[in-house]
């Protein structure tokens, strides 16, 4: 195998499997560890891996926060969709958890057809999409994130350990089988946690274009979820892979 079609196979296993063993690749491809070095270097220095200690790993960037106005119009079809399938979840007299973030603000734009709700959030988008309806909101106050819109901080946290809800819906910005959820700031990712304490069930409502993806953060495990809601776009393998750690609803049309 000349060296070209060795460093292809090398990234097309790092695609599959994440992360590769040196000895495991030299025995397969049957060369030497030494030449396996050679072609990690070589793929380190065109930014495609990055080495650790007797293997490597794919360089995926790691998910950034990003303003409402950028990411408002994006995969609304998947979102929609999501929030309808949220919907079910929804119970008369209940009080509902609403993370910041554009699908739960899908989800409270159908929450406010409801009446006998009460909604708990952080989200100043959510709370004015629900201010003219019969629902009654609770915003969690603390310093506003400017071209977000999410509340955090201390005063925000002191309300969230003070409540307790039947549901929080979780928006995530990355979700990964081994990173579990995660999110850009340790602030962001501290408000989340809180969240998911105040909570008797906790889904997580996200679309398909955040699996397989790690943010800076980490929020919790899948395991702690009771279940993620996303769209009909994971493939075949990976809604499988999913369905390994936590239960998947998947969310058709839109």
């Amino acid at each position: 195998m000349q060296p070209n079609e060795r460093r292809k196979w090398i990234l097309e296993q790092l695609s599959r499997d994440e992360k590769i063993d040196i000895d495991e690749m030299a025995a397969q491809l049957n060369v030497s560890a030494m030449t396996i070095r050679r072609d990690l270097a070589y793929l380190e220095e065109e930014d495609k891996i990055i080495r650790t200690l007797g293997g490597a790993i794919l360089n995926k960037p790691l998910i950034n926060e990003t303003p409402f106005l950028t990411k408002e119009g994006k995969y609304s079809r998947q979102k929609k969709a999501i929030a309808q399938k949220a919907m079910t979840l929804v119970q008369d007299h209940s009080t509902i958890l609403l993370d910041s973030g554009t699908t739960t603000l899908e989800i409270a734009r159908l929450l406010k057809e409801k009446n006998n709700l009460t909604v708990v959030t952080n989200d100043i988008k959510i709370a004015a999409e629900l201010m003219d309806s019969e629902v009654k909101v609770i915003v969690a106050g603390g310093e506003l994130q400017n071209s977000v819109g999410a509340l955090f901080g201390p005063m925000t946290e002191l309300l969230l350990q003070t409540i307790h809800v039947d549901l929080f819906f979780l928006g995530a910005h990355a979700i990964h089988l081994e990173a579990g959820v995660t999110a850009p700031t340790f602030e962001k990712a501290s408000i989340k946690q809180r969240m998911l304490e105040a909570a008797e069930s906790t889904w997580l409502v996200a679309d398909s274009s955040k699996f397989d993806q790690k943010s800076f953060t980490k929020v919790c495990d899948l395991s702690l979820l009771d279940g993620w809601i996303t769209d009909d776009e994971l493939s075949d393998e990976d809604e499988a892979k999913a369905r390994e750690h936590l239960k998947v609803v998947t969310a058709k049309g839109g």
